[in-house]
C-alpha cells in the first residue's frame, strides 16, 4: 500500500469516527443532565476486559452531562466464596435463600470486594467513584421479602422463607442527590438494613428499580448475561409492554433469574420511570451502544 492509500485509510476512520460522534449528539442532549441508574452484575464482572470497558463507559457517562448510578450485584462470586466457606446455597424463584452466616458473607463481599473492584476501575478509567452500600447515609430501609408458591397437587399457596432476603421499604435519595450534583459516580452494593437494625440482601436489580424511582431516572438499564427477555422460541422480544410482560411471567415463558427482572422492570415504569431495558452485559461498551445509538440493544419495557 502507498503513502497515499495510507493517508486515505487514516482520513476514512477519522471520518468514520467523526460521523459515529455526530449521530450520537442527538442522543446526548436526550439524556444531558438526566439520571441513568445501570445495574450492573453478571459473570462480565468477572472479566477484566469487560469490566474495564463498562469503567469507560460510566465515566463516559459523566463527562458528557449525564448523572449515572451504579447498583452492581455479584452472585457468581457470592456463590464461590460460600463454596470456599462450605455454606450451602439455595434459591427460590431466582433468589437467594439467606441465612444469618450466609448474609454475613453476602455483605463482605458485595459491600467489601466487589464494591471496591467497581470503584478502582472507575478510578483507572479516569472517574471519580465512591461505593456504598445501602446502609450509607440511610440510603435503603429493608423489610424482609415475603413470597408464595401454589402447591400444585393440593392448590394451596405455600410462604416460602427466604431468610434474610429483603425487599427496599424506603429510599432515601439524599447522599445520591449530592453525590450527582458533584462529579462523584456512586457505587451502590444492595446491602439493606430494617428499621430495628437486621442487615438483608437486597436482589440488585430490585434495588436498582427502587432507586431508579427515587431518583426519577430517565432510564434503568440492567445489564445481564443473556440478550435480553427471550420468546418461547428463543427469540429476543425487543419491546414489551406492561401487560405482556406479566403474561410472560404467569404463563411460564420467563422463569429463573429473569422473574425478578422482569418485576423489577414493571413496577419501575409503574413507578414513572420513562423506560427499563434488559441487556447483554457480555457486549463491550453495551451501555453506549442502548443510549447512544438509534437501534438499541435487548428488551425494552415501557
Amino acid at each position: 500500500m502507498s503513502s497515499m492509500d495510507d493517508s486515505e485509510a487514516v482520513v476514512a476512520r477519522l471520518q468514520d469516527k467523526a460521523r459515529i460522534l455526530s449521530e450520537a449528539l442527538p442522543f446526548m442532549q436526550r439524556y444531558d443532565n438526566k439520571t441513568v441508574v445501570v445495574k450492573y452484575g453478571g459473570h462480565a464482572m468477572g472479566d477484566s476486559d469487560l469490566s474495564a470497558k463498562f469503567a469507560r463507559d460510566i465515566v463516559q457517562l459523566k463527562q458528557s452531562g449525564i448523572n449515572p448510578i451504579v447498583v452492581h450485584g455479584g452472585g457468581p462470586q457470592i456463590g464461590s466464596m460460600l463454596e470456599r466457606l462450605q455454606i450451602k446455597s439455595n434459591f427460590a424463584d431466582g433468589l437467594r435463600i439467606t441465612d444469618a452466616a450466609t448474609v454475613e458473607v453476602v455483605e463482605m463481599v458485595l459491600a467489601g470486594s466487589i464494591n471496591k473492584q467497581v470503584v478502582s476501575s472507575i478510578h483507572q478509567a479516569g472517574g471519580r467513584a465512591v461505593g456504598i452500600s445501602g446502609k450509607d447515609g440511610n440510603l435503603i430501609t429493608a423489610r424482609k421479602l415475603r413470597r408464595t408458591k401454589r402447591d400444585p397437587n393440593s392448590n394451596i399457596e405455600q410462604i416460602i422463607d427466604l431468610g434474610f432476603v429483603g425487599e427496599p421499604e424506603t429510599i432515601n435519595p439524599a447522599i445520591l442527590e449530592t453525590m450527582s450534583a458533584s462529579d462523584i459516580i456512586p457505587i451502590i452494593a444492595p446491602i439493606g438494613v430494617s428499621k430495628d437494625g437486621a442487615t438483608y440482601n437486597i436482589n440488585a436489580d430490585t434495588a436498582a428499580g427502587a432507586i431508579a424511582t427515587a431518583m426519577s431516572a430517565k432510564r434503568l438499564l440492567m445489564l445481564t448475561d443473556v440478550t435480553g427477555v427471550l420468546d418461547q422460541n428463543g427469540q429476543l422480544i425487543r419491546e414489551l409492554e406492561l401487560k405482556d410482560a406479566r403474561n410472560l411471567i404467569a404463563d411460564g415463558t420467563i422463569s429463573g433469574g429473569m422473574i425478578p427482572k422482569l418485576e423489577t422492570a414493571i413496577n419501575t415504569v409503574e413507578s414513572g420511570v420513562e423506560g427499563v431495558v434488559i441487556i447483554d452485559g457480555r457486549v463491550p461498551h453495551i451501555v453506549l451502544l442502548e443510549l447512544f445509538t438509534e437501534h438499541g440493544q435487548g428488551t425494552r419495557i415501557s
